[in-house]
């Protein structure tokens, strides 16, 4: 049996590399009631490290993940095609009871 604990570990640091801000939207600020938040995450993260990293920054148990690649949008600067970047965002749902407080700031 192989040991995959060093593999699968995520230290501290490694948290904030996955999780990038989160995503304050009028649409994520309601969903909030229903114990869902929404975070800007890394492009290569997967939905195990994305669990791993909320439950650790925030002390709370994560029951689901969802993730959506956004698609950057083409715009004009100056006469000029521009293009936004894409990013991933990922919907999380908490444990019932359990919340996050997105307002608080350091």
């Amino acid at each position: 049996m192989r040991d995959f604990t060093s593999k699968h570990m995520l230290s501290d640091e490694k948290k904030f590399d996955i999780l990038l801000r989160p995503l304050v939207t009028e649409k994520t600020t309601q969903q909030a009631a229903f114990n869902q938040y929404a975070f800007v995450v890394a492009r290569d993260s997967n939905k195990g490290q994305i669990k791993k990293a909320v439950e650790k920054a925030f002390n709370v148990t994560v029951e689901s993940v969802n993730t959506v690649l956004q698609k950057g949008k083409t715009k004009r600067f100056r006469g000029r095609k521009a293009f936004r970047s894409d990013f991933k965002k990922a919907y999380v749902t908490l444990k019932s009871g359990q919340t996050i407080d997105m307002t608080a700031g350091n």
